[in-house]
């Protein structure tokens, strides 16, 4: 199975905060509310069945770019992504804290 980034681009619902998100090929979690959803194997395949809701759990910085822990609510499979210039900023900030 390839590891290479497929980029897929599609809206969502977010089905934690309901913000109608437009999706630009590389969105993988909800710039309102941060959360996300188990729905890649290999980013952007969209090939889990697991489906599970995607919680940010931590931030933090690699070289110059912020990313977020997402820690899945069922399966427990954690990965970290990117943070988006769209991302709530305030929702960051309040996760850097618990990041403590």
């Amino acid at each position: 199975m390839s590891r290479a980034f497929l980029k897929t681009k599609e809206d969502f619902v977010c089905e934690v905060c309901g913000e109608k998100v437009k999706g630009d090929g590389y969105t993988d979690h909800c710039p309102n509310c941060l959360w996300g959803k188990h729905v890649d194997i290999n980013q952007g395949d969209r090939l889990s069945d697991c489906k599970g809701l995607m919680e940010p759990t931590e931030i933090g910085k690699k070289g110059d770019q912020w990313r977020i822990l997402y820690h899945c609510q069922e399966c427990g499979h954690k990965h970290w992504n990117r943070t988006s210039p769209d991302d709530n900023f305030e929702k960051i900030i309040e996760l850097s804290r618990l990041s403590k």
